[in-house]
């Protein structure tokens, strides 16, 4: 897992907040916001596995992770 695209945000807790609150935001930020141009000559996944990642580099590949799945329900 590219665990390096997950960033966590800490967000103020008001102690007059009605609502429960949230300690810990993640997000994930997307591999293309770091490659500002095409190189050339970039590794491809075969047109198979291209088709089931959803891109055809493997530099532009993000997982996407259910957090449903990681807490239990």
């Amino acid at each position: 897992m590219y665990d390096n695209q997950w960033r966590e945000w800490h967000p103020y807790v008001s102690p007059d907040d009605p609502c429960p609150p949230v300690p810990v935001k993640r997000y994930i930020v997307p591999p293309n916001q770091y490659i500002y141009f095409q190189p050339s000559n970039l590794p491809q996944f075969p047109l198979d596995e291209a088709l089931f990642r959803g891109t055809l580099w493997p530099a532009l590949y993000s997982p996407y992770t259910s957090r449903c799945n990681r807490k239990g329900g």
